[in-house]
């Protein structure tokens, strides 16, 4: 059914369940493939560089990302993990959209429908504009 899977996360409890239903979705064909796309906004990068002066900090990133990982190795799910660089949003249209996927699957941040409408969220900006089916998980 769905071939060629896009996974946008950030390694969240909401990203963990987004990775653990493409994983699902991807278990129904054997040929799929499952891009997990971690986007590194410029202004989160900043304080991540301060707060672990002297650290590797794309260790960490890898690190967030180890659970989905093992996921798929374990189901035999064939994957590739794309790290971007811009504005989460507008970052995963793009790619998703010059990709042509079959699906985009990304979290839920957990705003309440006040706060979606006030601020957006990521997973609304990506529904709202990528050319594709969107599954938003909470």
């Amino acid at each position: 059914m769905f071939k060629k899977i896009l996974l946008a996360t950030d390694g969240s409890e909401h990203a963990i369940r987004a990775g653990e239903k493409a994983m699902e979705l991807a278990s129904f064909d054997q040929h799929a493939q499952v891009d997990i796309i971690y986007v590194i906004d410029g202004k989160d990068s900043k304080e991540e560089v301060i707060d672990n002066w002297g650290k590797d900090t794309s260790q960490k990133r890898k690190e967030k990302l180890a659970f989905i990982e093992q996921k798929a190795k374990h189901a035999n799910i064939k994957y590739d993990v794309i790290f971007l660089h811009g504005e989460p949003g507008p970052t995963i249209v793009n790619y998703a959209n010059k990709h042509h996927y079959d699906i985009v699957i990304i979290g839920s941040r957990g705003l309440n429908t006040l706060q979606e409408m006030v601020l957006g969220s990521v997973s609304h900006k990506v529904a709202k504009r990528v050319d594709c089916p969107v599954m938003i998980v909470n």
